[in-house]
């Protein structure tokens, strides 16, 4: 396969760093940019940061040694999605997490089994042509759910690096699981990484950047989960990190890279770092540009 020249590809294994180092190459002052893969081979092929979810982890034999940082999805949203609930139980998942750990290296952090609180997971029905069963619980026992799990999750691993998650579906909402945190004896403010659940598709939008804004004055250092360009020149600003993985949907519609033989780029390594290169080299947004995009 032909390279291109403009792509940043993968040194020889052994001359990469170890899991946590610093992301030198991002231009969003402060914030680490994740690619997001189900190819947990591309561990061994870059050092970019990667995020992957632990159920990519479930059949491996063959293990392959992180070269970089990476961190732990826990897969919540298909697992509601399909099922109504959490199918691994809390034990289960911090076996995995203590195997994936000891097989691939220290990761930055992985993520609870938090309940998100989007429309389709909780009501169901069937969105851009996909089934969802729905959970048909309310927004507070969904955090409440969330709460619960992220403690159960820290009593039985707490050298694991779980961090917690806050779920809502407006600005009050999520104020109200920051206070579920506060009563629980969680200081949010003193997590290396707090993730912000059910922004995704909202990430562009008002609501969205409202959302984001808010929680982010609280002093959080928030994680943006499945974010895109358009909500990171929006809100890209106000994250310590967020995980896309938009560079695929992009290249399933474009032709693939010169050399290529495949039919589309949308498992390419090589095109997922060209992405991710050219998103954090764009310089982030000043205070007008922000003001004329609202």
């Amino acid at each position: 396969m032909t390279q291109p020249a403009d792509i940043p590809r993968a040194l020889p294994a052994r001359q990469h760093p170890r899991a946590g180092a610093p992301a030198a190459d991002i231009q969003w002052p402060g914030m680490r940019f994740y690619l997001t893969t189900h190819k947990r081979h591309w561990l061994r092929l870059t050092d970019v940061p990667l995020f992957l979810k632990c159920q990519h982890f479930d059949r491996a034999i063959k293990w392959d040694e992180a070269q970089g940082p990476y961190a732990i999805d826990s897969g919540g949203f298909m697992d509601l999605k399909d099922n109504g609930t959490w199918t691994r139980t809390p034990r289960q998942y911090v076996t995995d997490l203590r195997r994936i750990w000891e097989h691939v290296g220290p990761y930055d952090w992985a993520a609870p089994q938090d309940w998100m609180c989007e429309d389709a997971i909780i009501n169901g029905g069937t969105f851009g042509g996909q089934h969802f069963v729905g959970t048909h619980l309310s927004v507070r026992e969904h955090q409440r759910r969330t709460v619960q799990n992220f403690l159960e999750l820290r009593s039985l691993a707490p050298e694991l690096k779980i961090r917690p998650v806050v779920q809502g579906d407006n600005i009050p909402a999520y104020e109200d699981c920051l206070e579920m945190y506060d009563k629980a004896g969680v200081d949010l403010r003193k997590e290396p990484t707090v993730g912000l659940g059910s922004v995704c598709r909202l990430q562009s939008t008002k609501k969205g950047a409202e959302i984001v804004t808010a929680m982010a004055a609280h002093g959080l250092r928030l994680h943006g989960f499945g974010f895109k360009i358009l909500g990171l020149e929006r809100v890209g600003h106000l994250l310590a990190s967020a995980d896309s993985a938009a560079w695929s949907a992009h290249a399933r519609r474009r032709p693939p890279l010169p050399g290529h033989t495949h039919k589309n780029c949308a498992n390419c390594i090589d095109y997922a770092l060209k992405w991710r290169q050219r998103v954090i080299s764009t310089p982030p947004p000043t205070p007008e540009s922000l003001e004329v995009a609202a």
